[in-house]
Order: C-alpha cells, then structure tokens, then sequence
C-alpha cells in the first residue's frame, strides 16, 4: 500500500475535556507521520462545507454547532494531517465506529465519545473515511504550505492587495 494522507480534527469536546494528548498518544500507534497541524477557529462556511455531504440530514445544523464549538464554549478544533502508509485504515481503526455508543470501548470513540440527549454523536475526533474525502478535506482545511510533504500537486500564484496580519 502506498503512503497516504487524512485529515484528522480533535473535535471542541476533545479539547474541552484535555483530551488531546491522550488521542495523540493513541494516534501514534498508528507509526505515521504528522505532517500538518495547527488550532483553528471553524468558521460557519468552513463546518458547512465539511459536512455537506449531510446537509439533508435533520442534525445538520447541531452538527455545524457542534463542530464550531458552539455546544461546548470552545470555539476551536485541533486539525491535523496524518501521513503514511494505510493512514485512512489505520486512523480509522484507532478513532473506532462514529456512533460512540457501538465504537470499540478500546478505541478514541468508544472511551471518550458520547451521544447528545438531541442526537448529536459527541465523538471528540473525525477521520477522513477514504482517499477522495481525504484529498477534498485536507484542502479545505490547510494550505499547501502548511504540510510539509507535497501531497497534491501545486501551483504558483499571485496574490496582490491582500490585507494580511502582521506582528506589531
């Protein structure tokens, strides 16, 4: 099996309840490359576009709350790009089923993962589920010059009159 890459996010559960070290720790079993990572804000465009793949779903909506921590107070998600070979399968085994209430009591899920009273599955990390969605997400959620392996190819490009933040 080739090298492959997946988006990782600790989701605001799993940063309110300190839970980042424990899944990284966990996530290291896996023997694969961090690649990219950083604490990021989900805006509403950001979270819808993530999940629209179930925008017709009745949780939709507490779905872009909760991934933009509006359930918990926390407004950030650690997002980071697993490399390697297998990633995907060996993420995904780790993370377990995304219905806490049927993931593996061993696995991020199963331990840590709980379901909301309204429906919502609180299950603290996502994992890309293949090569497509993987490619799709990681895009969305990081620039190329944020990973430090070329994943996608690139281009070169211009940018003028952009009003960036600089320190003071």
């Amino acid at each position: 099996m080739a090298n492959q890459a997946t988006l990782i996010l600790i989701k605001p559960d799993g940063l309110k309840k300190s839970l980042t070290g424990n899944i990284l720790t966990r996530l290291s079993e896996t023997k694969l490359e961090i690649v990219a990572a950083k604490i990021a804000t989900v805006s509403r465009e950001l979270a819808e576009e993530h999940y629209r793949h179930l925008k017709d779903k009745p949780f939709f909506s507490d779905l872009i709350k909760y991934l933009r921590g509006e359930l918990h107070n926390r407004r950030k998600v650690m997002a980071l790009v697993y490399w390697g070979e297998d990633a995907i399968k060996k993420c995904r085994q780790l993370a377990g089923s995304t219905n806490p209430e049927e993931a593996e009591s061993t696995s991020i899920r199963g331990s840590y993962g709980r379901i909301t009273t309204s429906g919502v599955y609180e299950n603290v990390i996502h994992v890309s589920s293949e090569d497509k969605e993987a490619e799709r997400e990681i895009k969305l959620w990081f620039h190329p010059d944020e990973i430090i392996v070329n994943l996608y190819p690139t281009k070169e490009a211009v940018e003028k009159e952009k009003k960036i933040k600089v320190w003071a």
